[in-house]
């Protein structure tokens, strides 16, 4: 039994073993992303994160929710050695992306940038870069994650002026493992999260498991995938990709994955990067380092003993050692 509804500017999706429990596990769920949302969003002025900023400069003390998404944050920053970042909240703003996304996407619409089928190879991407410098202002990179002051004991947090937070991604997959553990555990039966990409199992899988389709938009993933795999019992799975949360900014196609080392986008090499790890928060964490560091990316994975399906912008498919075998798309 399954159910969706828009979260977190993208969509929830929640499936469960038995259909009887499905409205008490839809209800853990909403309360789970309202709880993200409200610490968590740099869109809301009134979200913990929002007040956190205003008080830059100044010691502050955390709620327990945004502390343990700042210490994931942290961790993921600390594991990748700044490659994913927290500390990317200006560059990103500065790449237009300074609201809630679908209004971002409304004024990619307007300046003509189509939809997920869109798209560019890596030549064209990297030449559009090129035409676009005259016209976009230089980046500026991030200040860095050790800048940060955190005691996680006493959750007190100190940010720097001039520092701002973006814990968009780490703070979606935290919401699918805290909502996955929770729901199984109240409900009992098999569930999985999926918040756009960012997939948690818990608990018993039907027969064969949890069968997940692959595709750069997670929205027609089904109807068209590109593979599919099966996840299961407690399993995780993310999927970062540069074709969705896409629009034209200063005369040039840009997206939301930010590369921390410049403050602009990364040279495009993957349109999309799937990671199955132990958790949600630590296969984001991956398949967005994996987006940033392009070429060196499936090295960077079977190193870390991550198997990883890496779909190129010019069509080739690369798998690191432990994928599962999957059925391609006819």
């Amino acid at each position: 039994m399954t159910t969706a509804f828009p979260a977190l500017g993208t969509t929830a999706e929640l499936l469960v073993t038995d259909p009887a429990r499905l409205g008490a596990a839809v209800a853990v769920l909403r309360e789970e992303l309202a709880a993200i949302d409200a610490a968590c969003s740099r869109f809301r002025p009134d979200s913990e994160i929002s007040r956190l900023h205003e008080a830059a400069g100044r010691e502050v003390r955390v709620g327990p929710l945004l502390a343990e998404a700042l210490g994931v944050a942290l961790r993921a920053a600390r594991l990748t050695e700044g490659v994913v970042d927290p500390t990317v909240g200006a560059a990103v703003r500065a790449l237009g992306y300074d609201r809630d996304f679908a209004l971002v996407a409304g004024d990619r619409n307007a300046e003509g940038l189509g939809g997920a089928d869109d798209r560019c190879t890596a030549a064209e991407l990297s030449q559009e870069r090129a035409e676009a410098a005259d016209l976009y202002p230089a980046s500026v990179p991030a200040p860095g994650w050790h800048r940060v002051l955190f005691d996680p004991v006493r959750r007190l947090v100190v940010l720097p002026r001039g520092v701002h937070l973006d814990l968009g991604a780490t703070a979606k997959a935290l919401a699918a493992d805290r909502a996955a553990r929770r729901i199984h555990a109240t409900v009992g039966c098999g569930t999985l999260v999926n918040l756009g990409g960012d997939l948690r199992a818990f608990g018993p899988p039907p027969t064969g498991g949890w069968l997940v389709a692959l595709g750069d938009d997670h929205t027609e993933a089904v109807s068209r995938p590109d593979a599919t795999v099966a996840l299961h019992r407690d399993g995780a799975l993310a999927t970062s990709g540069t074709t969705r949360r896409r629009w034209r900014h200063g005369g040039r196609t840009v997206h939301h994955i930010v590369d921390p080392r410049t403050g602009d986008v990364p040279e495009p090499r993957w349109r999309t990067v799937t990671v199955a790890a132990k958790s949600t928060v630590d296969a984001n964490t991956a398949s967005t380092a994996a987006i940033v560091l392009g070429a060196g990316a499936p090295r960077w994975l079977e190193q870390r003993h991550l198997p990883a399906r890496l779909a190129g912008v010019d069509g080739d498919v690369v798998t690191t050692p432990g994928w599962p075998g999957e059925r391609e798309a006819a």
